[in-house]
C-alpha cells in the first residue's frame, strides 16, 4: 500500500488496480472520505475503468473479425501496477499490455495513473500511450466512492445532496441496465441542489453529458459542513451512482471518457459508442480533482 501525506490529509493507494483506497483528515474528526469496500454493498473503493467503461453487449466485442470476451469496466482494476515514480505527496503507477491482456484486448498500451496531493485536494491524471504504429481503441474512467454520511451519527443518506457547477439543465443519457440508451436522452434540472434518495438509482447511474466542459460535482450534507467536490476538466460524461435497492451508505462520482454499449450495439469495437481513437505514438490525457472539506 502506498501512502501520500501532507499537513491536511493522508491518502492510501493500492498497487492492485492503482486504486485509491483511503483519504483521511490528519486532525479534527479524522474523517474517512472514501468508501471502505464493504462487500455486502460493493467490494471496491475507487476502481480505474480501462479499456472499457460500463458493460459490453453480451460481455464481448469483435475486432478484426475475431471475438473477444471482456467483463464490465475492463481489466485494469484487477491487475497490479508498477510504481514509476513516488515522493511524499505524489505517485505515478503504470500498467502495460502483457500476454494475458492481449488475449482479451489485442492492443499494445501503456496506462499511467498519477496521484498528487496538493493542500486539501487530490489531483488525478489518467494517461494512455499508444506505443505501436496502429490505432488504439479504448475507453477510460474513474469510479471513486464516498461515504454518506461521512461522520457516524451526523445525518443520514437523506440529508445528503449533490450540487453541480455550472448550474443548468443537463442532458442525461439514461440506462436500460446494464446498457446505455443515448437515443432517448432526458433532461435533469441541476439549477438547484439534488436531494439524494436511494430510489434515484433504481435504473443504475445518473449520467450527465458534460460536452467536455469543466464541471464540479459537490457531494455534501445538511447535517454538517463536510463533503467532497469532484472537478472534471475534460470529460464527456460524469456518472453519479449508488447501488439500488441495497440502500448503501455511499455515493460514487465517476468521470468517464466512454460509456456502456447501447442497447442496439452491433458489437464491433470500431463502431462502439463513445470510443476513443488514439493514433500511433500518441498520448491521451484525462484528469480530474477531488477536494475534501
Amino acid at each position: 500500500m502506498i501512502t501520500l501525506k501532507n499537513q491536511y490529509l493522508s491518502v492510501q493507494i493500492n498497487e492492485f488496480g492503482a486504486e485509491l483506497s483511503s483519504v483521511q483528515e490528519n486532525d479534527g474528526e479524522r474523517i474517512e472520505y472514501i468508501w471502505q469496500a464493504d462487500p455486502n454493498y460493493w467490494k471496491r473503493h475507487a476502481p480505474i475503468l480501462f479499456p472499457i467503461v460500463g458493460r459490453l453487449k453480451d460481455n464481448q466485442y469483435q475486432y478484426n473479425h475475431q471475438t473477444y470476451e471482456m467483463t464490465q469496466h475492463g481489466f485494469a482494476r484487477d491487475n497490479f501496477f508498477d510504481v514509476v515514480d513516488q515522493d511524499e505527496s505524489s505517485v505515478q503507477l503504470e500498467l502495460k499490455d502483457n500476454e494475458e491482456t492481449l488475449q482479451r484486448y489485442p492492443f499494445h498500451f501503456r496506462l499511467r495513473i498519477s496521484y498528487q496531493l496538493v493542500g486539501h485536494a487530490l489531483k488525478v491524471q489518467l494517461s494512455v500511450f499508444n506505443p505501436s504504429d496502429d490505432q488504439l481503441l479504448f475507453s477510460i474512467g474513474a469510479h471513486p466512492g464516498f461515504n454518506v454520511p461521512l461522520i457516524d451519527g451526523q445525518g443520514t443518506f437523506k440529508d445528503a445532496f449533490v450540487r453541480v457547477a455550472p448550474k443548468k439543465n443537463y442532458q442525461q443519457t439514461p440506462l436500460k441496465p446494464p446498457y446505455s440508451d443515448p437515443e432517448n436522452p432526458r433532461e435533469l434540472d441541476l439549477t438547484k441542489p439534488l436531494a439524494l434518495k436511494h430510489k434515484l438509482f433504481e435504473n443504475d447511474a445518473l449520467i450527465l453529458n458534460l460536452d467536455h466542459q469543466e464541471t464540479t460535482v459537490m457531494l455534501a450534507s445538511t447535517a454538517n459542513d463536510h463533503g467532497v467536490a469532484v472537478t472534471v476538466f475534460n470529460a464527456p460524461y460524469v456518472g453519479i451512482w449508488s447501488p439500488y435497492p441495497k440502500k448503501a451508505p455511499f455515493v460514487c462520482i465517476e468521470p468517464w471518457w466512454g460509456l456502456a454499449d447501447p442497447v442496439d450495439s452491433d458489437g464491433i469495437l470500431g463502431h462502439k459508442f463513445a470510443i476513443n481513437e488514439l493514433a500511433g505514438k500518441q498520448t491521451f490525457d484525462a484528469k480530474y480533482e477531488i477536494s475534501f472539506f
